[in-house]
């Protein structure tokens, strides 16, 4: 059985910064324990870093969300500093990443992963954004995979959101637990 921690979005502009809510604030040290266990059983803890450029503002999302994030190289764009480590960051200039079935190949050194009882466990923010998104590509990608979700290390834009993104994933076969 192979289990990976992804860890989405837990960037300073999602929890402190022109984007951040108290929501996100408070996951912050149990996403840090989170990752603490998996490195202490041996697992791999994957960051995902939601990826703009200068030019954010005239892009489709940029248009729809004008609030400028998440911009490279920016304090907004880095992982909050409680849970940044030497570990893999996969940037990704949008809301979900396709190119996970290559990053796992690298990660497990050409091994299969997907098979069933192999477990990816996702957390951080935004849960009705790029949370479910990933959630979803990699459910396209790994139908066999276990995929789930700690309701208490996610965060969403509302609480509202919260619960309707979390009610999709579940419709969707992906595991949502307390």
């Amino acid at each position: 059985m192979k289990k990976v921690l992804i860890v989405i979005d837990m960037q300073n502009d999602f929890v402190t910064g022109a984007l951040g809510t108290a929501e996100a604030q408070e996951i912050v040290s149990a996403i840090r324990e989170e990752m603490d266990l998996f490195h202490s059983k041996g697992y791999p803890v994957i960051f995902t870093q939601d990826t703009h450029q200068e030019d954010y503002l005239e892009t489709q999302e940029g248009i729809r969300l004008p609030v400028r994030h998440c911009i490279q190289g920016t304090k907004g764009w880095k992982v909050v500093e409680e849970l940044d480590e030497e570990t893999l960051h996969v940037c990704k200039p949008s809301f979900g990443f396709t190119g996970w079935k290559d990053i796992f190949s690298n990660l497990f050194q050409g091994e299969p992963f997907g098979k069933d009882g192999d477990e990816i466990e996702l957390a951080g923010v935004c849960t009705d954004i790029c949370v479910v998104s990933n959630a979803l590509i990699l459910k396209a990608t790994f139908p066999d995979a276990r995929i789930k979700i700690r309701r208490s290390l996610c965060a969403a834009t509302t609480p509202k959101k919260q619960e309707a993104a979390l009610s999709v994933m579940e419709s969707c076969q992906i595991d949502v637990i307390d």
